[in-house]
């Protein structure tokens, strides 16, 4: 199956330590997505959250944030 780029919307990179994360807002058979990529000295894991629930998983990173920095 060929990667087609073209559904590409938008595209974000965060580096940390020796990470690199990609967030990618795609389209796809299903609707639009993020895929979230982590990749480790060229190992990657990736994960798809559907952009319809976007909200819900922003604000539960938002509350983990908020009990991580609580805790610190």
């Amino acid at each position: 199956m060929q990667n087609n780029n073209n559904d590409l919307l938008h595209t974000e990179k965060i580096i940390a330590d020796r990470k690199t994360f990609y967030l990618d807002l795609k389209n796809n058979a299903r609707g639009m997505v993020v895929k979230i990529t982590e990749d480790v000295s060229g190992n990657r894991d990736t994960i798809m959250v559907p952009a319809d629930i976007l909200g819900d998983f922003i604000a539960a990173l938002s509350d983990i944030k908020a009990t991580s920095d609580d805790n610190q």
